[in-house]
Order: structure tokens, then sequence, then C-alpha cells
């Protein structure tokens, strides 16, 4: 089928912008209307399902691996698709928004993959979401050179990092693009938009069309997608099985089907990731309810902690087993300028990317060009020429249910500076993403929409079971609230601090705060 042939035009509602036309075409649109189609109700039963099984286990169901699929596990015969052009070698990976100025750092900056992240990194106005697949656009056309408003120049140099593509969740939608009188999944509009119009580009390239997939929960999302895949290849002539995808591990619950994620994906798989911040985000948003999951401070859950360990140590001798590459967690430390500052950083990430790399890890993420150079040295110590380290299956682990979930061995109260932090990261992190930045560093740190997460459910969770008293939040939330006016006066403060109370004090636990976010202040704000 060609796309001449369809006929789910998608209606636009938002206002055109400059070069926006190069990216709704009507057969681009067309082709997302072709996808929302297919399986916008299929996402719709999965949406639902994800509302039951947190019911349940919110009830006392036990979360274990699922016995229907103990055949899956015991298998030893499948693997997934080996690794596809650029995707061979990836012990250093940048992750960051796909706006222009961190494109071309990103794409320069010497790792072999740059994970252009339209989800926890970009808040989704419509000029991020369109601004996004114009920059992944000119940027596989080596048209994306960029001179700042202060004269700074940034050009593409001649190695440039495999480009990998992060949508929007499941659990999200466009509110500007309609199919069928509803909201298109923003999944399906991130991928569609860029498969459309970057796959044969890519391919051409000598790469692919490669993908992160975040926040799935279960192996029938992971199927989801595979059949997203099929679809596209199909609808645009691509040979099936061209499209490669990397699976972010950041629900418990996935953590439970990461071999059955793999089996669903398994020819167009290419591992699966870390992703640590919005993992623990999980643990606490599943098992808030319970007292045995109480964190403390976030600054106090390394990833020595048990049942963190646990989780990576399964993910490599899953993905190894099968083939797969294991990639580790984002370091999000922001190197500054001075110089004992900038040390400490880089040791912290030394230690955390040389204990990934000595467990079996085939490479790992970092949010700054800055840090590219230390976790290149570290995976270079270990992997000397070798692109990876798939053949250490770790036949060592082991890990059990109970394992993944013994929390309870570092629980422990909160300090008053934890809950100031969390406060402030919070309030700051919600200023910034209202003002359309997914990505901001805040006291050394790159924050994204993940550790916000963290900080507004941590809150949340200490509030229920009355380890702080609600006084002294009240309390630091006027203090940081005034804080937050004197440093970004340009900030909607009210709008903020309402943000912060709706999703964070409220008797009820929103999932995400981005959904409600987007539809109350951003579209609001467009239209």
């Amino acid at each position: 089928m060609t796309t001449s042939a369809l006929t789910h035009r998608v209606r636009v509602l938002a206002p055109a912008g400059e070069r926006h036309d190069e990216i709704l075409t009507p057969a681009a649109l067309d082709f997302v209307g072709a996808l929302a189609a297919a399986f916008g109700e299929r996402r719709q039963e999965l949406m639902k399902e994800r509302r039951r099984q947190a019911l349940r286990l919110a009830a006392g169901t036990p979360l274990d691996f699922p016995m229907v699929t103990s055949a899956v596990r015991a298998d030893p015969g499948w693997r997934v698709a080996p690794p596809a052009p650029g995707l061979t070698d990836r012990r250093v990976e940048i992750t960051g928004p796909p706006e222009r100025r961190m494109a071309v750092n990103a794409l320069n900056s010497g790792a072999q993959v740059w994970m252009a992240d339209l989800e926890d990194a970009t808040a989704p106005t419509w000029g991020n979401v369109i601004g996004g697949q114009l920059s992944l656009l000119d940027a596989i056309e080596r048209r994306i050179d960029y001179t700042a408003a202060d004269g700074r120049e940034y050009r593409l140099g001649e190695h440039l990092a495999t480009i990998v593509v992060r949508p929007r969740g499941w659990h999200l939608e466009e509110e500007h693009l309609e199919y069928d009188d509803r909201p298109v999944p923003a999944a399906l509009v991130d991928f569609g938009l860029y498969f459309f119009h970057c796959a044969q580009r890519q391919i051409d390239a000598g790469y692919g069309p490669y993908f992160y997939l975040p926040k799935l929960e279960n192996r029938y999302e992971a199927r989801l997608w595979n059949d997203v895949f099929l679809l596209a290849q199909e609808l645009l002539g691509i040979p099936q099985g061209t499209v490669r995808a990397t699976v972010l591990i950041e629900t418990i619950t996935a953590a439970f089907e990461m071999e059955e994620i793999l089996y669903e994906l398994r020819e167009h798989s290419s591992g699966l990731n870390a992703g640590r911040w919005d993992y623990l985000f999980s643990v606490i948003k599943t098992f808030g309810h319970r007292t045995d999951f109480l964190l403390p401070d976030r600054a106090k859950v390394t990833m020595t902690a048990p049942f963190m360990r646990a989780y990576t140590e399964l993910l490599v001798h899953t993905c190894h087993r099968r083939g797969a590459h294991a990639i580790g967690g984002m370091a999000a430390q922001v190197p500054g300028a001075e110089p004992a500052a900038r040390e400490a950083a880089l040791a912290t990430v030394r230690l955390d990317k040389e204990r990934e790399a000595e467990d079996g890890f085939d490479g790992s993420w970092v949010a700054h060009p800055g840090l590219v150079p230390v976790c290149r040295e570290v995976f270079d110590g270990v992997l000397g020429e070798r692109p990876h380290q798939l053949d250490r299956l770790r036949e060592d682990v082991a890990v059990t249910a109970a394992e993944l979930l013994s929390v309870r061995r570092i629980a422990g109260p909160p300090t008053a500076q934890g809950v100031r932090t969390n406060l402030r990261v919070a309030l700051r992190y919600f200023a910034a993403w209202l003002d359309g930045r997914g990505a901001v560093a805040l006291d050394g740190l790159m924050e994204d929409a993940a550790t916000a997460e963290i900080a507004r459910v941590q809150i949340w969770q200490w509030l229920r079971h009355r380890v702080i008293e609600r006084e002294t939040v009240a309390e630091l939330l006027e203090e940081e609230t005034v804080a937050l006016g004197a440093e970004y006066p340009w900030a909607p403060v009210e709008e903020v601090r309402e943000l912060f109370e709706r999703t964070a004090l409220q008797g009820e636990l929103p999932l995400y705060f981005t959904p409600e976010a987007y539809t109350r202040h951003l579209v609001r704000r467009a239209s």
C-alpha cells in the first residue's frame, strides 16, 4: 500500500508555524491517521488495563513473574535481531531534546548514539512537537547548522552520533491533532511523523529508523508497538525488520516482563535500558500506599540499593541471554565551571559508570557533552576494541520477585532538606515546563519530567504515611514559591503552585503530572 491510497486524514487544531507545512503534509497526516485508525482503540483498552492492574496491586494482589509466559522465559532458543547499522557499539549515549543547538552538540559530542528525546526532556508545546521533527529532518539532511543570538556558531562535524528517537508514552494524547473527532495518541504522532519523513532517509544514509520506547508496563504494550512497526513498514514499502527499538525498563511491572518484552519485539528489538529515575517514580506510584515501600530522600536511593541492584543485574542477564544490548542509566550531572565542583561531579559519574561496565552493561547514558569523555574512558577500559560485551551472560544472576521488591531494606524517614529539595525541584521544573522547556539544569543536575515526578510523588507518599506534617509542607511550599518568583520573575507562580497542589497534595495521586498540566496549561495557553 502506498500513502497516496490512504484516506485517513487528521485535522490540525493549531495555527500554522514557520516551516510546519514541511512536516504536516497531507501524505504525512494520512499516514498518522492510518496508524490512529488501526491502533487507537487498542491503545485505549491497554490504558484501561493499566488502571485495572493498578487497582489490583493496590488491593494486595502480589506482583510476580507471569506464570502464563513461563515457556517464553524457559525457552533458550530464541534471540532478538542482530544489531543494526550504527547500533553495534553503544558504549556512550547522550540524551536531550531535539532543539537545534542541543542537536548539533549531541551529534558532535563523540557519543555513539544521540537519544533525541521527544518525551521527558521536551515540554509538548505545539512549537516543540513540530520543531523537534524539523530538527530531526534537518539533522539527517545535514542542514541544521545554527548561529546563536550571541554569535556562537554550531556546525555539524564529520563523525556524528546515530539518531535514536524517543516518542511520547502511550498514556499521552496530542490535543492539536484529531482523528475521528478524538485526539491522536501522542506516541503515534511522534513516531508517525518521524517515520514518514525520515525512515527512508536514514536507510539511504546507511542507518535506519531507530527508537527508544518509554513507560511500557507489560508485554501487551510492547506487542502493540511491534504491530505499529509492522504496519508502518508495510505502508511505506520498507522491509520488515528494518525498525529497531530499545525499551526503557522504567516501570516496576515491566521489570517482571523483561524477557516477554524482548520476545514481543524480537525482530525489531535492540535491547533494554535501565531507566532508573522513572523506575523509582514507578515504585512509589505503584506501591505508595504501603509502608514497606516508603523511600527516604531521593539522593539516598542509589543504584547500590538492593532492589535497584536486583533490577539492573536482571536486566543485563536478560538482555545478554537473548543477544540484546543492555544500556545503563542516565548520569544527570552538569559539570560546572568551578574546578572543585566539576571534579566532584566527574568522580561521581565515573563511579557510576564503572559499576555499570563491570556489571556487564554494553553502554550508558549521559545528559551533558562534558560527561561523554569520562563515560567513554570507563567503557573503553572494560570493552577495549570490542563493541559490546554480549558474551557476558551473567549466569550468576538469579533474581527473585522478592529481591525486586525489597524496598524496605533502605526505608527511612525524609530529612527536612530532602523535603525542601523535592519542593524546589518540582516547582522550578514545573515553571520551566510550562514555559516550554523540558530539560532544566538545577543545582548541578539535569532535571527532566522523570525527576520532577519523583519529587512530587515522594511528597505525596510522605504525607500519606504522616512521616512529615502537612503544616511543614505548607510552610516550605510558601517559602519555595516566594523564592521561585524571585528567581524566575517570568514564571506563572500561581499556576505552578496550583499544579503542584493538584498533583502532590491531594488524597488521590495523579499517575502523571504531564497530562493534566498539558491540557490545563499548555493547550489552553496556545488556544
